[in-house]
This record gives C-alpha cells, sequence and structure tokens, in this order.
C-alpha cells in the first residue's frame, strides 16, 4: 500500500463523507474486507478523489449520475450528502435529479427524490 496515497484518500473521503462515516466504515473492517476498505481508501479516493484535475464539485455531480444509472441507492444516497458538503445547491441538485430521471429512467429518479427529500428533511430538522 501507498501509505502517502492513502493518508490523501483518507482525507478525502473523510471530508466528503464524513469523519464518522469513514471511521465507523474502518472500524467495522474484519480480515475478510479490511484489504477492500485499504484498496476503496487508497485507489478510489487516493487516487480518483486525490487527482485535482476535477473540483470535488464535479466529482459529485459525475458520481450523482453514475451510480444513480448503476441503481446502487445506498451508495447515491451517501453519495447526495457528500455533494450537499461539497457546495452543491439544491437548486443544482434539482436539475441534476431530473437529468437522471430522464437519462436512467423516471423509476430512478422517483427514487433519487424521495431520497433526496428525506435528506433535506433531516438536514432541515437540525437547522
Amino acid at each position: 500500500m501507498d501509505k502517502e496515497r492513502f493518508e490523501r484518500g483518507l482525507a478525502a473521503r473523510k471530508s466528503v463523507l464524513g469523519a464518522e462515516y469513514v471511521e465507523k466504515a474502518l472500524a467495522n473492517a474484519d480480515d475478510f474486507n479490511r484489504e477492500f476498505q485499504e484498496q476503496l481508501t487508497e485507489f478510489c479516493w487516493g487516487s480518483c478523489w486525490g487527482n485535482e484535475t476535477l473540483d470535488r464539485r464535479q466529482r459529485s455531480l459525475l458520481n450523482l449520475g453514475m451510480i444513480a444509472a448503476l441503481n446502487r441507492m445506498v451508495e447515491w444516497e451517501i453519495h447526495f450528502r457528500g455533494a450537499i458538503k461539497n457546495g452543491i445547491t439544491r437548486e443544482e441538485l434539482k436539475a441534476i435529479l431530473l437529468q437522471i430521471s430522464v437519462y436512467c429512467g423516471m423509476p430512478t429518479g422517483v427514487e433519487c427524490f424521495r431520497i433526496a427529500q428525506k435528506v433535506f428533511a433531516e438536514i432541515d430538522a437540525v437547522k
């Protein structure tokens, strides 16, 4: 493992997804999936998100579309929250979800809007 790339990935992962979420994922790693968590942190977050050619807003935009197309809604919600942390506005998120609905299908759009409403309700309840 490249320790520098891992640390860069760990910092990016915590910044986008939240330190609590990431620390829990790493703490819950066992002998079976620990290597996967390390690879995920090093390569996905260290190599990809750590590359500064695209900023985090751009990466969030891409991820929302790709993860929706793959219909991975648990991961989509995590990255939707990350997109908010990365400064994507509600108006921009609505436009993204409308485009997801057209290109990924209305059932996917329905699920994405459902998740978005739940996340916004949680955020608004804290304010």
